[in-house]
């Protein structure tokens, strides 16, 4: 069986909880990064680490807000308006860091993969991180605005991208709408960079998320044996 638990990793000079779930075996496998959506490392976030360790990685969501402290009791949305690109790059550097000391992980074989605010960090991920050999987005909102002063957007990085991305949309989510998708599509494409795109038809944002109202299940059939057979052609896990 699977297992699944809480790490503890120092990022900045603050203590980054990651949830951790790692695939039944012995051995060392291949590692994915997941990114969380604005809800934080909930229930659907801790489920799509196990249902990865289930497909045979080691599946690590850092939490984001560790910077708020234990404590902080403000909601969900101002928490995520303090969020900057700057220390989300070295939350994501230190959760590989992390991955990379694992004795369970094959360090040269790491992906990530976000939903909604974590579709966009996967792609600053996969522009900012050496060590991914590919990343997954599914429903990115916000790629063309960047989150603090005098930086770059994700879209702006898309030149630095290093590895193959494959992206997830819903044809009737406003934030990626499908003007946001083709407009990513046309500079990955005018950039030379290697990606998959896919739009699923009567679904919005979230549609992975059996939690939630939005939740899809044809998009959810559709898009997850798409994302484990990209990773496994990427990461050399078949």
């Amino acid at each position: 069986m699977t297992a699944s638990k809480w790490h503890n990793t120092d990022v900045d000079g603050s203590v980054m909880r990651i949830h951790v779930s790692v695939a039944a075996g012995s051995g060392r496998f291949p590692a994915i990064v997941v990114m969380q959506h604005q809800g934080g490392v909930d229930e659907f976030v801790q489920r799509t680490t196990e249902r990865l360790a289930q497909a045979g990685y080691v599946a690590a969501a850092p939490d984001l807000y560790h910077r708020d402290g234990p404590d902080c009791t403000d909601d969900i949305v101002t928490r995520r308006s303090r969020l900057s690109d700057r220390r989300i790059i070295n939350d994501i550097a230190a959760t590989v860091k992390f991955l990379q000391g694992q004795d369970a992980v094959a360090r040269e074989q790491i992906g990530i993969i976000g939903f909604c605010m974590g579709g966009r960090l996967a792609l600053l991920g996969a522009a900012t991180a050496p060590a991914f050999k590919a990343a997954v987005a599914f429903y990115p909102g916000n790629t063309f605005r960047a989150w603090g002063r005098d930086i770059p957007s994700p879209f702006e990085r898309l030149a630095d991208i290093h590895c193959p991305i494959q992206g997830h949309f819903g044809a009737d989510d406003a934030n990626p709408s499908p003007a946001d998708m083709a407009k990513l599509d046309a500079e990955l494409t005018r950039l030379g960079k290697t990606h998959e795109f896919y739009s699923y038809t009567n679904a919005g944002h979230a549609f992975l998320d059996r939690t939630k109202d939005s939740y899809r299940q044809h998009a959810d059939e559709a898009s997850w044996p798409k994302t484990l057979e990209f990773f496994g052609r990427q990461l050399g896990i078949h």
